[in-house]
């Protein structure tokens, strides 16, 4: 059986992250594909922590399981028949947004983070994700083999992107790569103050240019790059301004990664001295774009399970349709998407 080894980029965005655990629960599953590295951002940074741990305790099923245990404490339910059977009976995705946009405690949770500084009440604004966090074995996230793990934070002051890769990885690591500036504190560590690494690799794909890792790179992507309906309401203007700012380094890598793939097309540098790499991206734009920052903030059991079934349905479809690209060719047109 030939192995075809892939990095993997994996987005935040709060509980759409379960569109990635489903993306990687269908990936383990598949032998022939074998993840060497993953950089990962705020979910993603918590997704690639699960699957680094369990994959090092006991290999696939391990990391499956340890997924599985992530997001059930998160708040999904992890019995397929009765997480089908709450999606078949809950009402459409737009309208289950909706309902929890303009819920009574959406509203003043969001009026609160707008209005209140996380520093005004100390400890009362604690990340909730710090129990979740603490219980990853980091003797098995920071092992020296298996899949690389690259975690992407904000430094406040100096606005520059901080990796945290191998020993570095930590409980306030992961915790700087998910702390959103209008609701938890900064984390400290080692005297510098960090927030949510969306704002500046969304996640980082640098990491993953090294030569010793494969030349392909699978972006999972769970906020839309694209929306056709023009956002008229405060709570979706303020949603497609986030999606914009946590899209836009990742952007900002691909079309770079396109330039030196046009310098190397042309015979503008030697061949070997820059690495042409392969970008794969799988994505449902259209569940997220009935979705919104409500179910990003609140976890919803109905929703997760809809999102972890649309991320297996997802990478089966890639699987089926672009397994042979891998090593050979990339399965995004980036001359189309910066046309």
């Amino acid at each position: 059986m030939s192995v075809k080894r892939i990095n993997l980029a994996l987005q935040g965005g709060g509980a759409h992250g379960a569109f990635t655990w489903g993306v990687l629960d269908r990936l383990l599953e598949d032998e022939r594909i074998e993840i060497a590295a993953i950089s990962g951002t705020s979910a993603g940074a918590l997704n690639a922590a699960a699957y680094k741990a369990g994959m090092v305790q006991d290999g696939r099923s391990g990391a499956k399981a340890q997924l599985d245990t992530l997001w059930a404490e998160v708040g999904a339910i992890n019995d397929d028949r009765l997480s089908d059977w709450l999606a078949a009976l809950a009402p459409s995705a737009p309208i289950l947004a909706k309902a929890m946009e303009y819920s009574p405690f959406f509203a003043a949770f969001d009026m609160t983070s707008r209005m209140v500084s996380p520093y005004t009440f100390g400890d009362i604004f604690e990340n909730p994700l710090r129990r979740i966090v603490a219980g990853f074995d980091y003797d098995a996230v920071c092992y020296g083999t298996g899949p690389e793990v690259h975690i992407c934070a904000t430094n406040v002051r100096t606005g520059k992107i901080r990796v945290f890769t191998g020993e570095e990885i930590s409980v306030d690591a992961i915790l700087a790569s998910a702390c959103l500036p209008t609701v938890f504190r900064a984390v400290q560590i080692d005297g510098e103050a960090y927030w949510d690494g969306g704002y500046t690799g969304n996640p980082a794909l640098f990491p993953l240019f090294l030569g010793h890792l494969p030349d392909d790179i699978m972006v999972v992507n769970i906020n839309p790059i694209y929306r056709a309906a023009l956002p008229t309401d405060p709570q979706s203007i303020q949603n497609r301004i986030n999606e914009i700012s946590f899209n836009s380094s990742l952007l900002r890598e691909l079309r770079a990664i396109n330039f030196v793939a046009r310098l190397l097309a042309e015979g503008r540098v030697p061949k070997g001295s820059m690495k042409k790499v392969l970008v794969h991206m799988i994505a449902d734009d259209g569940l997220m774009n009935d979705l919104s920052v409500a179910t990003k903030m609140v976890p919803n059991a109905v929703v997760m399970a809809r999102l972890k079934a649309a991320g297996r349905e997802s990478a089966n479809t890639f699987l089926a349709e672009h397994f042979d690209d891998i090593g050979d060719r990339s399965t995004v047109d980036l001359e189309k998407m910066f046309s």
